[in-house]
C-alpha cells in the first residue's frame, strides 16, 4: 500500500477514524485509490473516566481500548462471488465483545484496503448503552469499462467462457467489483461442475486499462504419495508391506495430470476394493511452494495379511432311544483361513473347511481352496485381468425333484460337486465384466441317507415308504457324472442410485459348453440372458432425500441343448424366480420365459420405498423333453404368475405375494433389497 493515514477528531462522545486510499493488489489486484484525511488535535474518550492527551500522546492515545458492542458496514457490495461481511472481518480485530482500540482500528482498515476491492474505507465509532458500535464504510472500486477479457494459467477451458465473460461485462459502463466476481463465477463454475475443484481464479489485474486477465490455478498433480497409517491413524515409518506398483496401478490419474474429484472417488472405490486395507483416503493438498500444484496423500492402513477364523456349531441328533443325549450332540462348523498379499502383490490364497460333524467328517465334509492373482497381463492392462484358480467340494439341495401343489412330499435329492476350476476374468467398469473359464467336475446324487441314487422317489402318504422308480436323477444310471465343460458370461451393468434407488439398465449372457468325449462327459450347451431396466418415473426434489418412484422391467430366457442332467435344469418358482412359490415348485425344464414389472414408490416416514410387482414364469412346454419328466412326475404345473405389494425395512423385503394358480397370498420376510 501507498500508505494510511489516519486522524481522530473527537466531537462530543463520538469518534471517527477515516484512512485515506493508498493501492496494492489483493485478490482483485491493480492500483489503489487516494487520498487520505487526517484532522485533528485532541483524542477524547470516556472509558470508566475520561483520559485527556495532547497531540503528542498520540502514541498513547492508540493504546488505549473500548468495548466493541456492535460492528456495522455501509455501502459493502453484496452478490455472487462477492466476498461476503463474514469472510471480510474474519480475522480482525475489531468484532462484537472485543476490546480495541485506535491502532487495532487502523490495522482493521489497513487489512481490508489490501484486498483491493475498494477505493476507501472509514470506521465510524458512535456509543451505545454498555460500549460502541464501529461502522465500517466502504467505498467501491470502479474502473473503466471492460474492452478484453482473458484468462492465464487455463490449459482445459474452453474459449466460450470467456467470450461470454466479456459479452456480459460490455453491457456495463464500468467495471466493478460485481463484474470481477461474475467473471470469476464463471470461470470457476465451469471447473467445478466438471469436478476440478481447485481450478480457482487467484487475481485479476489490467482493470485500470479495461484489459483484464484472470489468473488462474487448476490443480496440476505434482506428486502422489502413499502414506501409510496405524490404527491410530498416525503415519507409520514403515512402506507397508504391499508394493507401491499394486497401489499405483489402481489410480486413474497421474503427476502432471489435473486433479478431478471423480478421480479420487474411483481410485478411493478400486484401492478398497483390493481388499487389502480397512481404511482408505484420498486427501489432496495445494502444494505450499507452487500454488499451481497438488500432492496428492493416499492414505492406507493395511489389513492383517494373515487370517484364519473357526465358525462352530453344535446340532443335536436323536440317540438309539430316539431321545437326544449328551453322546448325540454332534459339534460341527467353518474353518477358514486367508492369506490376502502374498509377496505383497495383492494375489490372494483363500481356504474353507465345513462339516456338521467334526467327528465323522466324511459324511458330508465340504472345502473350498482358492488362488487369485490380478492383473495376469501386467500392470498397463486396462481391463484388469485376473485369474482365479479354484478346487471345491459342496452338496446343495436339487430343486429339480421338488414336490409340486398336487404331490404330497418328495424325499430330498442331495447333489455334491467336486472338481477344479480355472478361469480369467474382464473389469470393463466397475460393475461390467466378462470371464470365461474351465471347469471339470464330479457330480453325485445323494439320498436323504446320503446313500448314491441314480434316481428320484415320490412319498405317497405319510408314514408309507418312498416310491421308487422316479425320474433319473444323473446321466449315468450309477448316480454319478464326470463334466467337463467351458463356462462364460459376460454382464453389462450401467447402474447407479439416486437417493438409495436403482436407475440404469443392466443385462447378463451366461452360456455354459460341455466338451463331450473330451472329458468323458456329455455334450450340451446351456445359456441364459436377462435384461433389467430401472426406469425413473420422477425426478426428485432438490432438498429431498427420498427416492424417485421406479419403474422396474424385468425379463429372462434360458434354454439347453444336447444331454442335459436334470440336476442342470432350469427351476421355476422362488423368490429369484416367481415368487410365490418355493424354490422348483413350478418345474423344471429345458427352456423357460420368466418376465416381471415392479413399481417402487417413496415411503417418506421410513426412508425408503414400497413396491407393486407382477411377475409370470412358464416352461415353454420343455419340461417333457427332460429325461423322466420330473415336472409331472411331481405334479407340477410348468407355468404360473404372482402379484403381489411390499416394502423394504433396512436389509429386508416384507411382501404379500400371491398365487395366481391356487388364489391364496402369503406374507414373505426375505433378505436383500431388492428382487431384481
Amino acid at each position: 500500500m501507498a500508505g494510511v493515514v489516519v486522524g481522530i477528531a473527537a466531537t462530543g462522545p463520538a469518534l471517527a477514524l477515516a484512512s485515506g486510499g493508498g493501492g496494492g493488489g489483493g485478490f482483485f489486484g491493480g492500483g489503489g485509490g487516494g487520498g487520505g484525511g487526517g484532522g485533528g488535535g485532541l483524542f477524547d474518550l470516556s472509558l470508566g473516566g475520561i483520559a485527556r492527551a495532547e497531540e503528542e500522546d498520540d502514541d498513547e492515545d492508540a493504546d488505549e481500548k473500548f468495548l466493541c458492542e456492535e460492528v456495522a458496514t455501509e455501502d459493502l457490495a453484496t452478490g455472487p462471488g462477492v466476498p461476503t461481511k463474514a469472510e471480510l472481518f474474519d480475522g480482525l480485530n475489531c468484532r462484537p465483545g472485543a476490546m480495541v482500540s485506535r491502532a487495532d482500528l487502523s490495522a482493521d482498515l489497513n487489512v481490508l484496503l489490501q484486498t483491493g476491492l475498494f477505493q476507501n474505507v472509514d470506521a465510524d465509532v458512535q456509543p451505545l448503552k454498555a460500549g460502541y458500535r464501529v461502522t465500517f464504510k466502504f467505498q467501491e472500486k470502479i474502473w473503466p469499462g471492460m474492452v478484453s477479457f482473458q484468462v492465464d494459467g487455463a490449459t482445459i477451458l474452453p474459449a466460450e467462457i470467456p467470450q461470454e465473460v466479456l459479452a456480459e461485462a460490455r453491457s456495463q459502463p464500468f467495471t466493478t467489483v460485481q463484474t470481477l466476481a461474475m467473471a470469476k463465477n464463471k470461470v470457476e463454475d465451469w471447473y467445478q461442475e466438471r469436478g476440478f475443484v481447485f481450478g480457482t481464479v487467484s487475481s485479476f489485474d489490467g482493470m485500470e486499462t479495461g484489459r483484464v486477465i484472470a489468473h488462474v490455478t487448476e490443480g496440476h498433480i505434482k506428486s502422489i504419495r502413499n502414506v501409510f497409517v496405524d490404527e491410530t491413524g498416525e503415519n507409520t515409518s514403515d512402506e507397508g508391506h504391499t508394493r507401491p506398483h499394486v497401489i499405483s496401478r489402481e489410480l486413474p490419474f497421474k503427476s502432471g495430470d489435473l486433479y478431478n474429484l471423480d478421480d479420487g472417488k474411483k481410485a478411493l472405490r478400486d484401492i478398497f476394493l483390493l481388499q487389502l486395507f480397512d481404511n482408505v483416503q484420498v486427501v489432496p493438498r495445494p502444494d505450499q511452494a507452487d500454488p499451481q500444484s497438488v500432492n496428492v496423500d493416499i492414505m492406507l492402513r493395511e489389513r492383517p495379511k494373515k487370517t484364519a477364523e473357526v465358525e462352530c456349531e453344535w446340532n443335536v441328533a436323536p440317540g438309539d432311544t430316539g431321545r437326544p443325549s449328551l453322546v448325540s450332540v454332534q459339534p460341527g462348523g467353518t474353518v477358514f483361513f486367508e492369506h490376502r498379499n502374498l509377496q505383497g502383490e495383492g494375489r490372494q490364497l483363500y481356504g474353507s473347511v465345513s462339516t456338521s460333524n467334526f467327528f465323522a467328517p466324511q459324511d458330508d465334509l465340504g472345502f473350498k481352496l482358492e488362488y487369485v492373482r490380478p492383473y495376469v497381463r501386467g500392470s498397463r492392462d486396462a481391463n484388469k485381468t485376473n485369474f482365479k484358480l479354484s478346487a471345491f467340494n459342496s452338496r446343495k439341495l436339487c430343486a429339480a425333484f421338488a414336490a409340486g401343489p398336487g404331490c404330497d412330499d418328495a424325499p430330498a435329492i442331495w447333489v455334491d460337486r467336486a472338481g477344479a476350476k480355472a478361469a480369467v476374468t474382464e473389469n470393463y467398469s466397475s460393475q461390467s465384466r466378462g470371464s470365461l473359464g474351465l471347469v471339470l467336475e464330479e457330480i453325485t446324487t445323494r439320498d436323504e441317507a446320503g446313500q448314491v441314487c441314480g434316481e428320484a422317489a415320490r412319498q405317497p402318504a405319510q408314514g408309507r415308504p418312498p416310491v421308487a422308480g422316479g425320474p433319473p436323477t444323473t446321466l449315468s444310471p450309477s448316480g454319478t457324472d464326470r463334466m467337463l465343460f467351458l463356462q462364460g458370461a459376460i454382464t453389462r451393468d450401467n447402474t447407479k442410485f439416486i437417493n438409495g434407488a436403482q436407475v440404469g439398465a443392466r443385462d447378463s449372457l451366461q452360456v455354459e459348453q460341455g466338451l463331450g468325449p473330451l472329458g468323458g462327459g456329455a455334450l450340451f450347451n446351456r445359456h441364459q440372458a436377462s435384461m433389467t431396466r430401472f426406469v425413473q418415473l420422477r425426478k426428485p426434489g432438490r432438498r429431498s432425500d427420498l427416492p424417485p418412484p421406479v419403474l422396474v422391467a424385468h425379463g429372462t430366457y434360458a434354454g439347453a441343448v444336447g444331454d442335459l442332467p436334470a440336476y442342470d435344469t432350469f427351476t421355476l418358482g422362488g423368490p429369484y424366480s416367481v415368487r410365490a412359490y418355493n424354490v422348483g415348485e413350478l418345474g423344471a425344464c429345458r427352456r423357460k420365459l420368466e418376465v416381471g414389472a415392479e413399481l417402487r414408490v417413496p415411503l417418506p416416514y421410513l426412508k425408503s420405498h414400497g413396491y407393486v410387482f407382477y411377475e409370470k414364469g412358464s416352461d415353454l412346454g420343455s419340461s417333457k423333453e427332460v429325461r423322466g419328466n420330473p415336472t409331472e412326475y411331481f405334479r407340477r404345473v410348468g407355468s404360473g404368475s404372482t402379484y403381489g405389494a411390499g416394502a423394504v425395512l433396512g436389509t429386508v423385503r416384507a411382501e404379500w405375494a400371491v398365487d395366481a394358480n391356487a388364489g391364496k397370498g402369503a406374507l414373505h420376510l426375505r433378505f436383500g433389497s431388492s428382487r431384481y
